[in-house]
Order: structure tokens, then C-alpha cells, then sequence
């Protein structure tokens, strides 16, 4: 590396102040194909773009095992996650994944089980205001919890953990120190009923998420700890509560564009898996992800010495007018006559989801918004004042109301006109 380089001041600052816009600020403001910054002390570069995302998942050069911050891991993934391993230790815990969420038929049963709980809890929607995010986490918790083989008599207190769990995640302070302790509760309680399961005091469903973990042996042939056992049981339930900002984002969409909920109302399947493209792409939810460099590296000319922090631009990636015309402009017809490439939308990160790091659940996220997006435009309901903004400077970011509902009717039939939402 060039030592006449000048000293790179730290950006943890910045990256707190500015949020989902620090690294495309960043990137905007050279012209070098990278971006070099330092975060937490510690040297780092940042690459975007459909080439920077098959580099990035490429485990010859960067490994996610040493990378994931300590507090990241106490609240979001928790330690000894699938998130943290590398190598055929990675590829036979993910393989515990692909065979619970990838199924066309384990996707059906979730998003039926979630689309029956919507129907259900609507019913009540009428004469009282609705927090769409509240009540949707909520949804979202039965649902999963029931589809994975997991007794859950009220869902509300466990909702309100997973939200916590993602919402802390990302910055110090009061909300960090919820979801450690939401992560906390919700191990101390799947640990205890791992071991009740493997002592036969309680009996797994037969095909469930829970038989599936319980039962799963890592590269080594053993069977995970009860601890391991209970991250990665919520590492199945708390991406798919967390659904509930994108269901959030679609209320807020469908309020900046009421013409929107005509086509959903159409029943076209294509439509509605559009309008969850674009609510992926449009809205900001993870900023970016890391890994560490294995090795010297190079990246078109730039040297990326071994041990260098390497963050991979999500937010940025998803808001380049070289890949998506008019990034900033919500416009779900653009994924009707081009579905998205895999390493050009990447909300949820990239890479190969088989062999690779890529979320096992975007399946089921996209499912789940297809499903949940057509009945949410059905709905007819007037929209109080409220604070409607999602300032970018929180992350995760979201809807600073949780889009309050109110006077809410009960859906029109599918193909009925729609009346907008006032």
C-alpha cells in the first residue's frame, strides 16, 4: 500500500449523523472506484455495483466470520450464528436454512399461515385506530411462530422483542440496550425449550422449523448447542417479523401514490411482485454489510491490504441511476418488464443464496409482501396527521408514525374500483 497516503480521519461520527447517506455522500465526493474511510478505529473500504457484489461474496477474498461487530451480534444475528461462520461450517448451516425457507411449499405455509392471521386480525381494524407497524409485527409473530412449531399464547410481548431486536441494533444508546436485552428473553426461553424438546417434555411438529433446528447436526456431527439452537431459531422468526417496516413502507407508498392501489387491486400476481421489488428497493432498511479482507486484495488498481474492513453499499446500490433510472422516484412498473438481476437489487445483501451469504429468506420476504401488499390496498381507511417522515439518519430507518389508520372499512372485493385512501 502507498505509505505516503495521508491519514484517513475516522467517519463513526459521520456514519451515526448521516446515516443511509454517509457512504453514497462518500462515493459521490471521488472519483476513485472505491471509497476509503475508517470505522471504529479500524481501516475500511466501501464498494458498490453488480461486479463489487460477486468480489464482496467471494470468500476467497473477504470473510464475514471476523467481521460482525460484538454489538451487532448481541442484538441482530446473536453470537455463534449462521452469519458468523465461513467455509463448509457456513455452507452445512446454511443448508439448515435453504431446506426450512426455500421450498415452494415452506413458503406457501408461511405466507398462508401470516395471510390468515391478516384476514383474522382486520376484523377487529374497524371503530379504533391501527398502528399499521404494530399491529403487522404482531401478525407477523403469530404467524411465523405457529407455521415454526412454536406455542406462543400472546403474541404481543414477543413481537415487541424481535422488533426490538432489529431496531437496536444499529446505533448506542436506549434502543441498543433493548434489543440486548429482547435477545436476552427470547434465548433463555427457545434454549429451554431446545432441551425440553431433546428430553421428549415437549414434542416438535413433525417437518417443523423447531424438529429442523433441534435436530440439525453442524459440519461436525454434532448437534448445536441449546444456545446456538435458539439463534438460529430466531434467526428464522425475526427476519420474517421484520417484514413489518416494508408492510409499513407499503402504507406509506400507497399514501404518496393512491394510483398505485388500483393495479394492486387487480389480482395480478406480477403487479404485486413488482410493487415488493420496488418497496425492497425504494426504502431503506439495511444501509450496508461487512466482511474483512482475507488477503492483499485489488480492486480496479486500488490495493485493499489483508484485514482491511470491506463494506459492501446496499442502500447506495439500490439508489444508482446507472441501475435503476430515476433511483428516487417510487415506480414498481420497472420490474414488470425486467425482473431484478440478483446482484444489481440487493436490500438484503447479495451473493449466491445456495453457496453463499445471501439471505435464505428473501424468498419468504418477497412472498410474504406480495401476499400482504394486495390486502393492504383492499383496505379502505382515511390517514390522520401524523409524522409521516423516515429520516435517514436512523437506522434502521422507519415510518416516525408507524402509519396510523383510522376509520378503517373492511376490503372490497379484489376487482371492485378502488376508492382512494384519504
Amino acid at each position: 500500500m502507498n505509505q505516503s497516503r495521508p491519514p484517513i480521519a475516522d467517519s463513526s461520527l459521520a456514519l451515526l449523523a448521516k446515516g443511509y447517506a454517509w457512504l453514497p455522500d462518500r462515493r459521490r465526493r471521488t472519483d476513485a472506484p472505491l471509497v476509503r474511510t475508517r470505522l471504529m478505529g479500524q481501516q475500511a473500504v466501501a464498494l458498490h455495483g453488480p461486479e463489487a457484489v460477486r468480489f464482496f461474496y467471494d470468500e476467497r477474498h473477504v470473510e464475514r466470520r471476523t467481521a460482525l461487530p460484538g454489538p451487532v451480534l448481541s442484538t441482530l444475528f446473536g453470537h455463534g450464528a449462521v452469519h458468523t461462520l465461513d467455509g463448509r461450517d457456513h455452507r452445512v448451516r446454511k443448508e439448515m436454512f435453504l431446506s426450512l425457507l426455500t421450498g415452494a411449499e415452506a413458503v406457501a405455509g408461511l405466507v398462508d399461515r401470516v395471510a390468515s392471521e391478516w384476514d383474522e386480525a382486520v376484523e377487529s381494524w374497524p371503530g379504533r385506530r391501527v398502528v399499521l407497524f404494530d399491529e403487522t409485527s404482531r401478525i407477523l409473530t403469530k404467524g411465523v411462530c405457529q407455521w415454526a412449531g412454536l406455542v406462543v399464547e400472546d403474541p404481543g410481548p414477543l413481537a415487541r422483542d424481535l422488533v426490538a431486536m432489529v431496531d437496536g441494533f444499529a446505533t448506542p444508546g436506549p434502543r441498543h440496550w433493548r434489543a440486548r436485552r429482547a435477545r436476552a428473553r427470547c434465548e433463555a426461553w427457545l434454549g429451554r425449550l431446545v432441551e425440553d424438546v431433546r428430553t421428549g417434555a415437549v414434542a416438535a411438529p413433525a417437518g417443523s422449523v423447531l424438529e429442523g433446528v433441534v435436530r440439525h447436526r453442524d459440519a461436525d456431527g454434532g448437534l448445536l448447542d441449546p444456545h446456538t439452537a435458539a439463534v438460529e431459531l430466531l434467526n428464522v422468526i425475526r427476519p420474517t417479523v421484520a417484514v413489518c417496516w416494508f408492510v409499513t413502507y407499503a402504507g406509506h407508498a400507497l399514501r404518496r401514490r393512491p394510483d398505485l392501489r388500483e393495479r394492486l387491486l387487480g389480482d395480478d400476481p406480477a403487479h404485486a411482485v413488482a410493487f415488493a421489488h420496488e418497496l425492497r428497493r425504494f426504502y431503506p432498511f439495511a444501509p450496508f454489510v461487512g466482511g474483512r479482507a482475507v488477503t492483499d486484495l485489488e480492486w480496479q488498481g486500488e490495493p485493499i491490504p489483508s484485514g482491511t474492513m470491506v463494506l459492501l453499499d446496499l442502500y447506495g446500490q439500490n439508489h444508482d441511476p446507472a441501475l435503476f433510472k430515476d433511483p428516487y422516484a417510487f415506480e414498481p412498473q420497472r420490474f414488470l418488464a425486467r425482473p431484478p438481476e440478483g446482484d444489481e437489487l440487493i436490500p438484503q445483501g447479495g451473493g449466491d443464496r445456495d453457496t453463499g451469504h445471501r439471505c435464505p429468506g428473501e424468498d419468504v420476504t418477497i412472498a410474504l409482501l406480495r401476499a400482504l401488499g394486495p390486502r393492504l390496498a383492499r383496505l379502505e381507511y382515511d390517514v390522520p396527521e401524523q409524522d409521516l417522515r423516515i429520516p435517514l439518519n436512523r437506522m434502521p430507518a422507519r415510518v416516525r408514525s408507524g402509519f396510523l389508520m383510522d376509520v378503517v372499512r373492511l376490503p372490497v372485493p379484489a376487482h371492485a374500483s378502488a376508492r382512494t385512501a384519504s
